[in-house]
């Protein structure tokens, strides 16, 4: 059956255009789809037209190995709905020292380049001031990430342009402590959406948020 049900053929241009046009709507609708059962995705990402991995709530243990030493480092990875997102975000940092470095991302550039900018030394408590500045960024911004590191014991908290929370560290007792608390549950075959296709979104006004998150960080 048709998609275009007629009784007579279209002129290829016409054809063209209906489909262009059929192609936008299917793609409006897919990215306006921001809940799949009780778990809520924010603006800032959405999974692939065919849903290769439908997204939910969880977390997993995982293992970093750096390319070139081969040394590994444990890792908790973590896909938490929307409205407790940030709070677990902020949970996590209560758990870490102070004072802490920080690093924010941005792939906002056409070409694909990553800006990356540093702020060592910052106090936790002025840090997640920061932060709650640019909660609504953070959030829905998927060309956004942030990294927060405690050189001692050695941890790093990552808030990516997924908005996937991972924390790496030979003690992650906090982190699954925090997961518990916020009963998010644990799956060790749970697959993330950034292991699949999948559609970053992110704003011009959001490229100027970054631009101002860094100056307020002085990170450079």
């Amino acid at each position: 059956m048709p998609i275009f049900p007629r009784t007579s053929p279209l002129p290829l241009r016409e054809k063209s255009e209906k489909l262009r046009r059929f192609d936008a709507e299917r793609l409006e609708a897919h990215l306006a789809v921001s809940q799949y059962g009780p778990f809520r995705l924010t603006d800032a990402i959405r999974p692939s037209f065919d849903l290769a991995i439908i997204p939910e709530e969880g977390w997993r243990f995982d293992r970093y190995v750096d390319p070139e030493s081969g040394a590994g480092v444990p890792v908790a990875i973590a896909a938490v709905s929307r409205e407790k997102l940030f709070d677990v975000f902020f949970a996590l940092l209560d758990g870490i020292g102070t004072p802490v470095d920080v690093v924010v991302e941005s792939s906002h550039l056409q070409n694909g380049t990553r800006v990356t900018s540093t702020r060592e030394g910052v106090d936790a408590p002025v840090l997640k001031s920061v932060f709650c500045d640019y909660e609504d960024v953070l959030l829905n911004d998927g060309c956004l990430g942030v990294a927060v590191l405690d050189a001692e014991p050695p941890l790093e908290i990552q808030f990516d342009e997924h908005k996937l929370l991972t924390i790496y560290g030979d003690d992650l007792s906090v982190a699954v402590a925090t997961f518990r608390r916020f009963k998010i549950p644990r799956k060790p075959t749970m697959r993330f959406l950034n292991e699949a296709e999948h559609i970053h979104a992110s704003r011009q006004s959001f490229q100027r948020a970054f631009d101002a998150l860094k100056f307020d960080l002085g990170a450079e």
